[in-house]
């Protein structure tokens, strides 16, 4: 273990137990202990161009043990002890293993899994620290990656391990959960982030890293936190622009290039780590469904609630008038489109038309 490492740990260690006496302390006076949270809620978020992510306005939610509360208090506190016992032995536990440990704490136990993960987050945020750091792991895995990018990793005995990620033929190098002491060589020129595994391995299968000279990541989706850390950390080290490309329609545009841009309200207070600020958005936009006559579907009621959400609510979209701009010019079409709705053009439109003409254009992504 490094020694920064090892000082990380230490400190979450400390951050338990201060928070554990302090509960005891108060209850040894006959006080009513407490434990204070942030609110993580998009309405508890700033935005502005020079930072790059959100950050958190300070709205807090305090926790105070009564009768009500008993049960939640007694649950955030077996969670942190679990935490802490993770720490000490350097075992980690999967954030359904942590609701099923529960199934010990008798009536302090969880019915739902999403209960023991709002408290989990809770703690993270108390805490300001990342789950991963409490030694809870997503079961997720993180994203997959192909094109020209050397990572370097260790095997459990710590053995140096360079992995090639042009080696993996028709499959790909698959993000791990922590990516912290991951290592990188790369003569890359851009990272492309694509949101549907099926567009990824369209790429790959045409060897478009290879004759383009980038990284392809495929998020899956809405991108894990390791995935845009992974990304996060790419561009960093590697100095290098980040494109990403998503479906035409609300979800892309916010749940997918919106979080891995600037993060979520859910977490703020870490996104200064899991997010990519110099990412641009690359398409689809809904200037691209009439640019390329695009086949579309009309927009759900679901789309259209997200869209005028993002509209009056998102500190993101209010700050760019680009965006805003695009949200209502989709608004006003009706209609969204999925990244395979190139494929009326040809398997290979997307590779030989598409990608190359944005590519040239690059300044005029959407930010």
């Amino acid at each position: 273990m490094t020694k920064s490492r090892q000082a990380t740990v230490s400190n979450v260690s400390k951050k338990i137990i201060d928070a554990a006496r302090d509960v005891q302390t108060k209850i040894l006076k006959r006080q009513k202990p407490s434990m204070i949270t942030p609110v993580r809620a998009l309405s508890n978020v700033k935005y502005t161009g020079n930072i790059g992510h959100f950050e958190m306005l300070g709205k807090n939610k305090q926790r105070t043990l009564t009768v009500s509360t008993v049960k939640t208090f007694a649950q955030t506190l077996k969670m942190m002890a679990l935490s802490k016992e993770l720490i000490d032995t350097a075992d980690m536990a999967t954030k359904r293993e942590a609701y099923y440990i529960s199934k010990n704490w008798g009536k302090a136990g969880f019915d739902e899994q999403p209960e023991s993960d709002t408290i989990m987050d809770d703690i993270e945020a108390m805490f300001a620290v990342n789950r991963e750091q409490l030694r809870f792991i997503p079961e997720e895995k993180g994203g997959d990656v192909a094109g020209r990018l050397i990572v370097i990793d260790r095997d459990a005995k710590g053995k140096t391990l360079k992995v090639d990620c042009t080696k993996f033929g028709s499959g790909a190098y698959s993000i791990p959960i922590e990516v912290e002491n991951l290592g990188f060589e790369s003569n890359a020129k851009f990272i492309l982030a694509i949101e549907t595994a099926g567009m990824f391995q369209r790429l790959v299968k045409y060897d478009y890293w290879d004759k383009n000279n980038c990284i392809l990541i495929s998020m899956g989706g809405v991108p894990t936190r390791a995935c845009r850390r992974f990304i996060r950390r790419l561009s960093d080290d590697l100095k290098l622009p980040v494109y990403a490309f998503v479906d035409g329609d609300p979800y892309g545009y916010f749940n997918i290039y919106r979080t891995l841009k600037v993060g979520s309200g859910n977490a703020a207070h870490l996104n200064q780590y899991f997010c990519v600020p110099v990412a641009k958005f690359l398409g689809v936009t809904p200037q691209d469904i009439i640019d390329y006559k695009l086949p579309t579907h009309p927009l759900k009621d679901v789309d259209i609630k997200r869209a005028r959400d993002a509209l009056k609510n998102d500190p993101f979209v209010k700050h760019h008038k680009d965006w805003q701009k695009a949200i209502n010019q989709m608004l006003s079409m009706g209609v969204r489109v999925e990244q395979q709705a190139f494929a009326k053009h040809g398997l290979d439109f997307v590779v030989n038309e598409y990608l190359p003409i944005k590519l040239k254009n690059n300044r005029h992504f959407l930010p």
